[in-house]
């Protein structure tokens, strides 16, 4: 498998927010979008066998990790990786773009799937990949997952309130985060200005408020 880097730190955003893991960010990406903060990760990264990161994971305290990219279902590996980080216990966080398929996580038996949590992020216009999203794969989320909208402005806020709108309810979280992470006062605002109340949590990026805009952060 192509990877970019391998680090220890807390999960900064979502349900597991504040939790020590382990992150495996992959190299390469189809999409482009404007506010990406993983660029670094588009290309070169280091090939790495599945042995070799079970051995880094292992050598971490957590049992916490989280799959990311990049897009990390672009790996041919990618689900082996996954179905081996469930068999030994792990607690796995996959974040992926809202245009490739996910369903292969629901054919893990209930109690793995318990412990996978797709992280799947629909495109705002402000990314400029809005036209990329597959809103089929929708229908893939199950309770342990989350579904994320990285917004930008009030446009990306209609879009988000209008995919919740008219493809929810969802059976899991959905989390609306501003872009840098640093300011969720107007996401705020517009949430509780909403006349018929959204079902979302307003979010910020935990691990940005610390460091800052850092890699293997």
């Amino acid at each position: 498998m192509q990877v970019t880097e391998v680090f220890y730190s807390i999960q900064g955003e979502g349900r597991r927010m504040g939790v020590p893991t382990t992150f495996v960010r992959s190299t390469g990406c189809h999409l482009r979008c404007t506010w990406c903060d993983a660029a670094y990760a588009f290309y070169g990264g280091e090939k790495r066998s599945l042995d070799d990161l079970m051995a880094q994971v292992a050598a971490n305290p957590s049992k916490e990790v989280c799959f990311t990219g990049g897009e990390p279902l672009l790996q041919k590996d990618a689900w082996d990786f996954v179905t081996r980080l469930l068999g030994e216990g792990y607690t796995v966080l996959i974040e992926t773009s809202g245009n490739i398929s996910f369903a292969r996580a629901n054919q893990y038996p209930p109690e793995q799937r318990a412990r996978l949590c797709i992280s799947m992020d629909v495109k705002c216009p402000g990314s400029g990949m809005a036209d990329k999203n597959d809103l089929s794969l929708l229908k893939d989320l199950r309770a342990p997952d989350q579904l994320k909208f990285v917004i930008a402005d009030r446009a990306d806020f209609d879009f988000a309130a209008k995919v919740v709108r008219e493809h929810g309810p969802f059976p899991c979280p959905v989390y609306f985060n501003p872009v840098g992470g640093t300011d969720a006062k107007a996401i705020t605002e517009w949430l509780l200005a909403e006349k018929q109340p959204l079902d979302v949590h307003a979010g910020v990026q935990m691990h940005k408020l610390i460091w800052g805009d850092v890699p293997g952060r």
